[in-house]
C-alpha cells in the first residue's frame, strides 16, 4: 500500500505541475479599436464593387474619385493620394466606436474645411478596409463599396 500512495503522489504532482506550466501568461494580439485598427497600416484601394457584387473597373467615374493610397495616422489626421503618388487631400478622420462609419474632414493647406465626408464601413479588419457610397443619397439601392488592402507603399 505504501508504494501505491509514492506513486500516486509521484502521478499527483506530475498532473499539476503540466497543469501550471501549460497554463502560461496569455499571447494573444491586444484587441485593437475600430480606429486603431484603421490607422494600423496604410491602405491602398485594389478593387470596387456594385450593388450586384460585380467588379468595378477603378477608372470607372462613379468610383475613381475614392481610389487611391490612404494613410491614417493614430492623431486622427489623415493624407490620401492618387496612384501615381499625386496629393489627393489631407485632413482629420475618425470612426465611430461601433466601427460602422468613418468620417473625414478634408481641408485646404490654411486648414480651412473643404468638406466632410461620412461613409458606412462593411468591412473593418486586418487584411480589408470596405466602405460603401452612394451616387445618390437618397437611394440605397444602388451604391459602390470601395475594398482597400494594405500596402507597404511608402507615403510620398
Amino acid at each position: 500500500m505504501s508504494i501505491l500512495k509514492k506513486i500516486s503522489l509521484v502521478l499527483l504532482t506530475a498532473l499539476c505541475s503540466s497543469l501550471m506550466f501549460s497554463c502560461s501568461k496569455n499571447d494573444a494580439a491586444p484587441v485593437l479599436t475600430p480606429a486603431q485598427l484603421l490607422a494600423a497600416t496604410p491602405w491602398e484601394t485594389t478593387n470596387a464593387k456594385n450593388n450586384n457584387g460585380q467588379d468595378v473597373p477603378l477608372t470607372d467615374a462613379n468610383v475613381s474619385n475614392f481610389v487611391g493610397f490612404a494613410y491614417f495616422k493614430e492623431d486622427g489626421t489623415f493624407t490620401m493620394y492618387n496612384l501615381d503618388d499625386t496629393p489627393k487631400m489631407h485632413g482629420d478622420w475618425s470612426v465611430s466606436a461601433d466601427g460602422k462609419t468613418r468620417t473625414i474632414v478634408a481641408k485646404n493647406d490654411a486648414g480651412a474645411v473643404l468638406f466632410t465626408r461620412a461613409v458606412d464601413i462593411t468591412v473593418l479588419a486586418k487584411q480589408e478596409f470596405t466602405y460603401r457610397i452612394y451616387p445618390d443619397n437618397s437611394d440605397h439601392t444602388v451604391y459602390y463599396d470601395i475594398i482597400h488592402t494594405p500596402t507597404t507603399h511608402i507615403e510620398p
